[in-house]
């Protein structure tokens, strides 16, 4: 779903993401789109190597600061809002 778009499509519309797996794969796809690696992301995110693998790898007890964190680096955010809007 979400590797196989490209940065344009990525921002088009929000995208619904219903599980851990959908936003490691989203913040993958972006981040890839960017060119940037996961060492650029961790030093700006001030997190760990193993954290980003973690996140881009869908583990669902990822902190969810450190992901807020990572998501502000990348300049995406969350939007919540209630359930049959997107």
């Amino acid at each position: 779903m979400v590797s196989a778009m490209h940065t344009k499509q990525l921002l088009d519309k929000p995208l619904k993401i219903q599980s851990t797996e959908d936003l490691g794969k989203l913040v993958r796809a972006f981040r890839t789109s960017q060119n940037l690696t996961q060492a650029d992301i961790l030093g700006l995110a001030n997190t760990g190597n193993r954290f980003i693998v973690e996140l881009e790898n869908g583990k669902p007890t990822v902190q969810l600061q450190k992901v807020l964190d990572v998501l502000d680096v990348l300049g995406l955010e969350i939007v919540v809002q209630k359930k049959g809007r997107a």
